[in-house]
């Protein structure tokens, strides 16, 4: 059994591991069409919604500033996420078991980048945000270089992140470490993955209690030393209610999974971590679905570019269709009814031209 143990298996299928773990991962078939319907569904409007955020950034010359920029990255990352959604709701249930080694960790490298991406723009944004409000500036004073260079390094380090258990931390070798949620991903990485993800949560959370607090203060200073009220528009209050609805809502929908995963990692045998993986997986679908809508609920400006984007989209469908309604042939039944006898002056002043 020890040498069974220490061998390698890189050339077993999924469900050589899924028995040594004893998980039974299978879905009824209604629930499993059920599921990717509606998953279906929900990824569609993530990857139309993040692909809009995008655009909106890219075309509104008022979102060319560097929060702006990070908040399209932080699009970017959930629209990665839709893609790996689609991808593991379509090789779940019985077609994980048929997957490869190579294949199961493609289907958790995705959903681990984009957790990274999405991860590492928020903590990006946190410092800022927290540049900005200190200097009491609307937008930090962070160059195209430096904002491009940080997003390079968001996606370098996610990328490494996700393709880490590939390259080595796993149990493919050492069947006695494997975890239940991920039979090939050793226990010691899902702690060291839960552990470093809620400490940067816990840091986010610091910075913003930090911003908050230099916020008010500020805030009661100036209003002591005018007459009127502040306009808040044009403080960095707005933008920073913004980002902390984000990280809120981030911190609600994986928080629970990390600690989930974190019970794994600790090899909890009561903890009945398998139970809970289809409803986490879904509350990490409602947070790329959320951001979207946060982004056009708090701020004004991103909605109104949304909408002209959609107005600009339907007008130029109605074009393009009365384009084509124009350049399409006349049939040969229009052709006779639309042509017309020469009438009898024409004919006359055809008479009078071959007389003379």
């Amino acid at each position: 059994m020890a040498l069974r143990n220490q061998s390698c298996h890189y050339n077993e299928s999924m469900g050589f591991f899924y028995n040594n773990i004893g998980a039974d991962d299978n879905w009824h078939t209604t629930q499993l069409i059920l599921v990717q319907v509606v998953g279906s569904i929900f990824c569609c409007f993530i990857l139309v919604s993040n692909l809009m955020v995008i655009a909106a950034v890219i075309t509104n010359k008022r979102f060319h500033y560097p929060f702006y920029y990070l908040l399209a990255n932080l699009a970017a990352s959930d629209f990665l996420a839709g893609i790996a959604y689609v991808y593991l709701m379509f090789n779940t249930g019985e077609v994980s078991r048929t997957l490869t080694v190579k294949g199961y960790f493609i289907r958790q490298g995705l959903l681990d980048v984009s957790l990274s991406a999405s991860l590492a723009n928020l903590l990006v944004i946190a410092l800022e945000r927290y540049i900005s409000v200190m200097n009491w500036k609307v937008h930090s004073n962070l160059t195209k270089r430096r904002v491009t260079l940080l997003i390079v390094l968001v996606w370098a380090i996610s990328i490494f992140l996700g393709a880490v258990p590939s390259l080595g931390w796993n149990c493919i070798c050492n069947l006695s470490d494997c975890s239940k949620l991920a039979p090939i991903f050793s226990r010691s990485y899902l702690i060291f993955w839960s552990v470093s993800n809620l400490v940067v949560f816990l840091v986010m959370v610091v910075i913003y209690v930090r911003i908050y607090t230099y916020v008010k203060k500020k805030t009661t200073m100036l209003m002591s030393h005018t007459s009127g009220s502040i306009n808040r528009k044009r403080t960095p209050i707005k933008l920073i209610k913004t980002v902390m609805v984000v990280l809120g809502a981030f911190v609600f929908c994986w928080t629970p999974g990390l600690v989930v995963l974190l019970m794994d990692g600790l090899n909890c045998q009561k903890c009945q971590v398998l139970k809970l993986k289809r409803w986490l997986l879904l509350l990490a679908v409602m947070n790329s679905v959320m951001n979207p809508c946060i982004y056009s609920y708090k701020d004004e400006e991103m909605w109104a570019t949304f909408k002209n984007l959609m107005r600009c989209i339907g007008n130029g469908t109605r074009r393009q269709r009365s384009t084509k309604a124009n350049a399409r042939p006349l049939s040969s039944a229009q052709d006779t009814a639309t042509s017309q006898p020469p009438s009898e002056e024409m004919k006359n002043d055809d008479d009078g031209i071959l007389k003379s």
